[in-house]
C-alpha cells in the first residue's frame, strides 16, 4: 500500500509514512494540487494509491462508484500534523487490514 496525500493535509504525512508505506507521496508532488475530486480519484486507482483525506467527498464516492482506489478517511477534528500523524501510527494495524481485505473499502480514523 501506498498513500496518496489530499491536499487537506499535509505533504508532511506522506514523507512520514515512506518507511511504512513506501511510495506515498503528496498530490502536490504529482501535479494533482487543486486538481478536481475525480481526477485525483482516477490518478489513485489507475496508480494504486490509498488516498488519505479529510475530505468525505471521497468516502461518498466510494460508495457509488465501488473501489479501488481504497479511501482512509481523517475524521479527527482541530489536529495538527503530529496529532493526525500518530493517529495513523496507532491504526497501522487496520490500515493493513484494509490492504490486505479485498472487500474494504474505507477506513475511518
Amino acid at each position: 500500500m501506498k498513500f496518496l496525500v489530499d491536499e487537506n493535509l499535509s505533504p508532511q504525512i506522506a514523507t512520514a509514512f515512506q518507511g511504512d508505506f513506501p511510495g506515498s507521496t503528496h498530490v502536490h508532488w504529482v501535479g494533482l494540487g487543486s486538481a478536481p475530486d475525480d481526477e485525483i480519484w482516477r490518478y489513485a486507482r489507475d496508480q494504486e494509491f490509498t488516498i488519505v483525506t479529510r475530505d468525505a467527498d471521497y468516502h461518498e464516492r466510494s460508495l457509488f462508484s465501488g473501489f479501488p482506489p481504497k479511501v482512509i478517511w481523517i475524521r479527527i477534528g482541530n489536529a495538527t500534523t503530529a496529532d493526525i500523524e500518530a493517529a495513523l501510527r496507532s491504526h497501522r494495524d487496520a490500515i493493513r487490514q484494509l490492504e490486505a481485505d479485498p472487500g474494504l473499502a474505507v477506513l475511518v480514523i
